[in-house]
């Protein structure tokens, strides 16, 4: 079978084009008469032109979520102005400006032109619509709600990309901080401390302990860096592929919501995440069942996940939705109460939105104070630190003056 390319037009008369393989052109002209097309042009596809070096192919930017949150936002304008979906489309082709996101509208256009749904063209690149976006997007061809999925779906992936770019703004000093402090680290080890080991070595005296201690661990670092560097790189891969596994990420996700500082963070930010999802999967017509299902995915913790696919559990053996999640321990008494009363008033997807902008707050203000939480723990730190070099490096020259003083006034 061979690809070929084709141009054609359908029942408003547009132009359109694409790929199909197929054995002959004949098949392809029998494909598109099938597709309401009527073909114009069928030509053997030529192969694409290898027009981009490999720097040009590594210096291309990735899709981020601003993409992914740009074109919902612009199929939700289109879907409400009335834009056929093909034709809609081949306009956000022409008007991207990433390569990468041409590439994912171009295929995704021509899987549409074959006669699959959105669904499913859209879950040909699960790198940039996740299982939460396909599955809410096959909900909306169903329910003949697609235009307000897409406007569902932009709010919610404004909301992802605001907390992400809180974290990463309250996280920037702390990590400034504590790689300057690695640096500083090693260039005192291997540069700074060497210099002073040959100044004492003229004292013939026994020096203060912490001096020893010093020279002893940068005598240490000299002689076993590569040893430590590919002990690090090893213990870097190992936990990387432990952390790959089920059980190893699973342990991970579990344990992160208990540090100190953070892990309220990620738990409120989690809960709201899905919270968010949950409710818009309810409020578009999802089944509870396959909701908590999609939902449990797209939390981006495996523990939460587990405890979310155990409220599914509860719910398919006909227990209430907060009996269930009071189950999971995960929850505040607030929040189920909140549940309870929703399940109730038959307001579950109202309440369900009240619940995440209440866990979006106390995230928002976590994250705020998160930079000021931080601060004293480096400073303490780095005190401790520049007190040890301190007391290291000056008090074998402070007992040099003195006993160079005793001995003059003798």
């Amino acid at each position: 079978m061979a690809i070929y390319a084709w141009r054609g037009r359908n029942t408003q008369g547009e132009l359109l084009q694409g790929e199909l393989e197929a054995v002959s052109e004949d098949a392809v002209a029998d494909q598109l008469l099938s597709l309401g097309l009527a073909p114009v042009q069928i030509q053997v596809a030529t192969a694409p032109k290898a027009s981009e070096n490999w720097w040009e192919h590594l210096k291309r930017r990735a899709i981020a979520i601003e993409d992914v949150l740009i074109f919902s936002r612009q199929m939700y304008t289109l879907n409400k102005a009335g834009i056929p979906i093909l034709r809609a489309f081949a306009g956000l082709e022409s008007s991207a400006e990433k390569p990468a996101m041409v590439e994912v509208l171009k295929d995704v256009r021509a899987s549409l032109d074959q006669g699959r749904d959105m669904a499913t063209s859209l879950a040909r690149h699960p790198k940039v619509f996740g299982p939460f976006y396909v599955a809410m997007v096959r909900v909306g061809e169903m329910t003949g709600r697609l235009t307000e999925v897409f406007l569902r779906l932009a709010e919610h992936l404004e909301f992802e990309r605001d907390v992400r770019a809180r974290i990463k703004q309250a996280l920037r000093y702390p990590t400034f901080v504590i790689i300057a402090m690695l640096i500083a680290m090693v260039i005192i080890n291997l540069f700074v401390l060497p210099v002073f080991a040959k100044v004492f070595a003229g004292f013939n005296t026994q020096l203060p302990l912490i001096t020893r201690g010093l020279l002893g661990f940068s005598n240490w670092t000299i002689t076993w860096w590569p040893v430590v560097a590919a002990l690090i790189a090893a213990a870097v891969v190992l936990v990387r592929a432990y952390l790959n596994t089920p059980q190893g990420r699973y342990n991970w996700d579990r344990r992160k919501l208990n540090l100190p500082i953070v892990g309220s963070i990620i738990l409120k930010s989690t809960l709201a995440r899905f919270a968010r999802s949950f409710a818009l999967s309810s409020q578009s017509g999802v089944p509870l069942v396959q909701a908590l299902t999609v939902v449990a995915q797209t939390v981006d913790n495996a523990y939460i996940g587990a405890r979310i696919e155990q409220m599914r559990d509860g719910i398919e053996r006909g227990e209430s939705i907060s009996r269930c999640a009071a189950a999971t321990g995960v929850f505040t008494p607030v929040v189920l109460q909140m549940m309870s009363v929703g399940e109730e008033t038959g307001e579950l997807d109202a309440l369900l939105f009240e619940i995440a902008e209440m866990y979006e707050r106390d995230t928002d203000y976590a994250i705020k104070g998160l930079s000021t939480a931080i601060e004293p723990v480096l400073l303490v730190f780095i005190g401790v630190l520049v007190l040890m070099l301190a007391l290291g490096v000056f008090l074998p020259l402070w007992n040099l003056g003195q006993a160079a003083m005793g001995r003059g006034g003798g």
